[in-house]
């Protein structure tokens, strides 16, 4: 379809494509940047949807690209230009007390959970703070930039934890980080637990729900003044898998969702700068969904936010890898986070910190070789 058949009430994405090692030496205009981070491209994928139909996806040069446009209707001229202004808009730091978390390079979160039935490490911290909290301790001098702190397991059909037995879990160990100044993330969905965690110490809410699960969240993230990581999941309920509907297209439906939640957060009085967005991966979504979200992750930029990843120990790599239990994936986590980082995630989330930060020094190693043309 030519861009000037696509009717005014499409749906319209804008994925940055065609990556060049560096800038230098390109045609004034040929590149745009990703955000604040070291990833030129040459190109826009634009894909316009008419309800759940894809009707059209072109790939627009940067150079081209105003003039390209310029055959949209004018809402979607609009709404094309706010999606590349939003891929190429620098992200801001993260300022967590005396730490700030920049995103000029990707980051590392590790994955800290203190419960007895995780799908990966269930049981493994439980019952001993310090024990847990010397493994936060360890993840942080592997290179880990943000420990992020569970007390609830979210794998498919867990019991949900009573919010009381939750705050017993993780403020121990919270509170032990924190006196070391360790950067730390709650991973819950439950606004008392949020401040709980916030006032032992913690200094960002990561919901699976994004801020949806409860109804108080939202203002707790508010009045806290703190970032917050906003994640997709097909629902908000206590079951955050649950998926009848499944999607029309993987990559659209979740970046809507999460367009909404931003919308919602900023409405409620949380500062865009503040945001974070994950899509999700594995929630609710079949191994097709999965890779697809994985291929389409680049499209995730357009919100303008800091991008988190998680795709540690996944259930799609073992159902790639002869269903390898999930201590035996280590070499399709790190592949994920390295894809992640190639296509623009300012921070992975992972369980393997030292092999994660390894990974990703080699690609700022070959990024930076890159840029400097050698």
């Amino acid at each position: 379809m030519l861009l000037s058949a696509i009717p005014p009430h499409a749906r319209l994405y804008l994925k940055p494509t065609w990556v060049v090692p560096s800038p230098i030496g390109q045609p004034d205009g040929a590149t745009a940047r990703m955000g604040n981070g070291l990833i030129w491209f040459q190109g826009y994928e634009l894909t316009a949807f008419d309800g759940v139909r894809r009707i059209a996806r072109e790939t627009v040069p940067v150079a081209a690209f105003d003039a390209a446009i310029a055959a949209l209707p004018e809402p979607l001229v609009q709404r094309a230009r706010q999606l590349a202004d939003n891929i190429s808009v620098p992200r801001a730091p993260l300022v967590l007390g005396d730490r700030t978390i920049r995103f000029d390079a990707p980051q590392v979160m590790a994955i800290l959970n203190i419960t007895p039935n995780s799908f990966s490490d269930g049981g493994k911290h439980m019952d001993d703070p310090q024990a847990a909290a010397d493994a936060g301790f360890a993840m942080a001098a592997a290179g880990a930039a943000l420990i992020d702190v569970g007390g609830e397991s979210t794998r498919p059909k867990a019991t949900k934890v009573w919010e009381g037995d939750e705050i017993a879990r993780i403020v121990p160990v919270i509170e032990r980080l924190a006196a070391a100044g360790v950067p730390m993330s709650v991973d819950t969905r439950k606004a008392a637990v949020m401040e709980a965690a916030l006032a032992a110490g913690a200094h960002i809410i990561n919901d699976v729900s994004a801020l949806a699960h409860d109804p108080c969240s939202l203002e707790v993230a508010a009045r806290a003044g703190c970032p917050v990581i906003l994640m997709h999941a097909p629902s908000s309920g206590d079951d955050p898998h649950a998926n009848p509907a499944g999607y029309g297209d993987v990559v659209a439906d979740v970046f809507d969702h999460l367009e909404a939640r931003i919308a919602a957060c900023v409405a409620a009085g949380i500062a865009r700068e503040k945001i974070m967005v994950d899509p999700g991966l594995g929630f609710g979504k079949s191994l097709a969904d999965n890779l697809a979200l994985v291929n389409g992750l680049a499209t995730f930029q357009g919100l303008g936010v800091p991008l988190l990843f998680a795709g540690s120990r996944k259930r799609l790599i073992g159902a790639l890898s002869n269903e390898a239990p999930a201590e035996q994936r280590l070499g399709g986590s790190v592949a994920l986070a390295f894809r992640a980082a190639q296509l623009g995630a300012q921070m992975v989330r992972v369980h393997d910190v030292r092999e994660s930060v390894q990974a990703l020094h080699l690609w700022r190693g070959l990024a930076d070789t890159g840029l400097s043309g050698v």
